[in-house]
């Protein structure tokens, strides 16, 4: 048990430093390679926020633990929108100035929609898993084609340039990418392996832990990004980042253990999680294309993303309990 709990901490310690230096390594080694940094933003970047969950659910799926990796990547796009822009609207309200962005807002509604949909029959299997990715391709080229139309002159692509790093060679850019994808692994074959232990000696489902703990965790480095693009005024990055996260999660996290673990979910992943994550998603959406707010998260909307996500995680915990 102690060993469990240890090597989770341990393992998104090492997932939070792996997924910084990941992100850093790729996105340096893009741009020394000529790729406009707008793209690097909506395509490498987007990738690297979204590495931890992909690798945590990889890794899970292949463990036998489907469930863990459905509630990471379910846990995870509530606790983007609820946690990271709850918490950072209370430490700053965001301000969407980015066209580009508000046309990300609708991308990210169908795409949840279209994922409830597919989850509705109660199974998870490798046409799901086909679908799924093969919609995380035609996204990506959709918001390529969107940024190549608007990068000259939209406020989202000013905030990715600075960001990126352009002080690094290609040689130190491909060091770091490749310590990171490493240290991705291995933190999250321990998080996996912990978390299945703890699931186990409390009786609980994978389902429960991968939405909770796990969530949670590998949703950190989104939260550590958001809240200092908000001390840089950069609002449009920490929405912006949530935003292509939440697309990864449910294309590529979700998509996963539908070709590595194909098979039946539990019945409260669609009458519970997805029902939540569409209302969050949802609320997002009426946020940031709001004419009364001028697309604003003000510190009140904020706080009550952040109570929403309370009441959702300690509504998990007493379900959990109560069933046991």
């Amino acid at each position: 048990m102690l060993l469990a709990a240890t090597a989770i901490v341990i393992g998104l310690l090492i997932l939070i430093w792996g997924a910084d230096r990941f992100v850093l390594g790729a996105a340096a080694l893009a741009r020394s390679l000529g790729v406009p940094p707008l793209l690097i933003g909506l395509t490498v970047v987007g990738f690297g926020t979204s590495a931890p969950e992909i690798l945590v659910s990889t890794m899970a799926a292949l463990e036998g633990s489907p469930g863990i990796a459905i509630g990471n990547a379910l846990g995870s796009n509530i606790a983007n929108i609820a946690l990271i822009l709850g918490a950072t609207a209370l430490f700053s309200p965001l301000t969407v100035r980015s066209d580009m962005l508000r046309r990300e807002y609708p991308l990210l509604l169908a795409v949840s929609a279209g994922a409830f949909l597919l989850l509705m029959d109660g199974h998870l299997g490798v046409i799901d898993g086909i679908i799924l990715l093969t919609g995380l391709v035609i996204c990506m080229l959709l918001l390529v084609r969107i940024g190549l139309r608007r990068r000259d002159h939209d406020p989202l692509a000013e905030e990715m340039e600075a960001e990126i790093p352009s002080d690094l060679s290609a040689l130190a850019a491909s060091a770091w990418f490749l310590v990171g994808l490493a240290a991705l692994v291995v933190s999250s074959r321990m998080l996996v392996w912990g978390a299945i232990e703890i699931a186990v000696a409390f009786g609980i489902s994978d389902l429960v832990i991968g939405l909770t703990i796990v969530a949670v965790g590998t949703s950190l480095p989104e939260l550590a990004a958001a809240i200092m693009s908000a001390v840089k005024n950069e609002h449009d990055l920490a929405i912006g980042n949530v935003v292509g996260s939440n697309i990864w999660n449910l294309l590529a996290v979700l998509g996963i253990p539908g070709l590595l673990a194909p098979g039946v979910i539990p019945p409260e992943v669609a009458n519970r999680d997805m029902l939540v994550m569409l209302a969050l998603t949802l609320a997002l959406f009426m946020m940031g294309r709001s004419s009364h707010t001028h697309g604003t998260i003000n510190r009140l909307e904020g706080g009550l993303l952040l109570s929403a996500f309370i009441a959702y995680q300690g509504w998990i915990v007493w379900q959990s309990y109560a069933v046991a």
